[in-house]
């Protein structure tokens, strides 16, 4: 769809509804007041100040992002689970809206990776210079006017949720030809920064000046990134430690306690069992996809139910191996595709129902799951990484995590006569 362009209010315009905040009104009818704009968009914060040409707007601290607590000695640890989304985007599947609402449902919180290019209409596709690609380039193609105002909505209210909007950068670009695993740091540093200069500039690469912003200053949202493919992690940790991020979630791990890497948190996928095989498989639904319908992204539909419910207990298993055990987050990325009938997306709804309303189940984001490291103590992570695969404390959380060795229950050998 081509761009329909409509008259611009100006940057200075912008400005001046920025320093009054009466009577300025959103291309979706949002009206904003003293208190910001109003109807489809809250402010968490009593003042909006927009940044740049009023694509984003810094309104105070992120509602619904809880505070982190250092774990008290010999505490069990919380099972975390982090459902995260690659490319994350509204098209007419309308899949952005309904995990919001299935997230919002069931007490979770998710992590949407936002792709740059779905901010940048295709008319403007000449703004994106790819590394070691044609000017104008993408794998994924570009977005047009209705795509862009329908993902800033899901975005903007997603956030207004607690959820983290991350990056999976612009075009997509895997393989040997030059993808991005062949990138060196200074091109991902190139990268990056055209992610976020799509994201805060979207209003006037659309035209869509008077739409309501983004409620947050994304320099400072962005934190974290799954590189396309999983493709050339280490350049891209380098890059991304030197511009302050604080997580990359691109690599493949066991259900282990994470460390950091670079200087990053590594909150890489994991492995986790495969019914009916004798290898594990990768949290992830391309993956599953691949190993039961190779490269038809729509096989045989008599098999559509037996696939999804096969990702579903192979990450049921992944998570009560943790649950039961070493209590690892668990970590999962997906694709907002209807892949083989739609049964991966089903599979993920099911998880998020089962588990994430379970007692000391926190489903977050790689936000949220990046704070509570950072609070904990070094000594407490160290314990925890000591922990493999499924491998719960012999004698007990109490005494593993505790200063000192917890005494021993009444009634078993060692403990103190009554």
């Amino acid at each position: 769809m081509a761009v329909t362009q409509r008259i611009a209010v100006g940057v200075a315009a912008a400005a001046a509804c920025a320093s009054s905040l009466a009577g300025c009104t959103g291309g979706d009818g949002v009206k904003q007041g003293a208190h910001g704009p109003q109807k489809g968009f809250q402010a968490p914060g009593s003042v909006v100040r927009l940044i740049g040409d009023g694509s984003t707007a810094y309104t105070g601290a992120q509602p619904h992002l809880p505070r982190p607590e250092r774990l008290r000695p010999g505490q069990k640890p919380p099972q975390f689970v982090v459902f995260s989304w690659d490319g994350a985007g509204e098209d007419s599947q309308k899949l952005f809206s309904h995990f919001r609402k299935v997230a919002k449902a069931n007490n979770a919180t998710m992590t949407y990776f936002l792709s740059g290019v779905y901010m940048l209409p295709k008319e403007k596709r000449d703004l994106y210079h790819p590394p070691q690609h044609d000017v104008g380039s993408s794998e994924i193609g570009f977005n047009d006017e209705q795509g862009i105002t329908d993902t800033a909505r899901q975005v903007r209210l997603a956030w207004l949720e607690g959820n983290e909007i991350g990056t999976h950068f612009n075009g997509h670009f895997c393989g040997e030809n030059g993808g991005v695993g062949k990138w060196s740091v200074d091109e991902w540093k190139s990268e990056i920064d055209q992610a976020k200069t799509f994201v805060k500039t979207w209003k006037t690469n659309t035209g869509l000046r008077n739409a309501a912003p983004l409620p947050f200053d994304y320099d400072k949202e962005l934190i974290g990134a799954r590189t396309p493919c999983l493709e050339g992690q280490t350049n891209f940790m380098k890059a991304a430690r030197d511009l302050g991020f604080r997580y990359d979630t691109s690599g493949v791990n066991n259900q282990v306690w994470p460390k950091k890497k670079y200087g990053l948190w590594d909150l890489s996928m994991q492995l986790v069992p495969f019914p009916g095989h004798t290898y594990e498989q990768l949290t992830m639904d391309y993956n599953f996809m691949v190993n039961q319908s190779g490269t038809l992204t729509q096989g045989d539909p008599d098999k559509f139910g037996y696939w999804g419910d096969q990702m579903r207990d192979g990450l049921l298993q992944g998570f009560y191996r943790a649950y039961d055990g070493n209590r690892a987050p668990l970590v999962l990325g997906n694709h907002f595709e209807s892949w083989n009938g739609g049964t991966y997306m089903r599979a993920v709804e099911d998880v998020v129902k089962e588990v994430c309303n379970k007692p000391d189940v926190r489903c977050v984001s790689f936000h949220q799951l990046a704070d509570w490291l950072d609070a904990q103590d070094p000594q407490i992570l160290a314990r925890l990484r000591g922990l493999e695969v499924g491998e719960s404390p012999k004698e007990g959380w109490a005494s593993y995590l505790s200063a000192r060795p917890a005494p021993a229950p009444k009634g078993v050998p060692g403990a103190p006569r009554p």
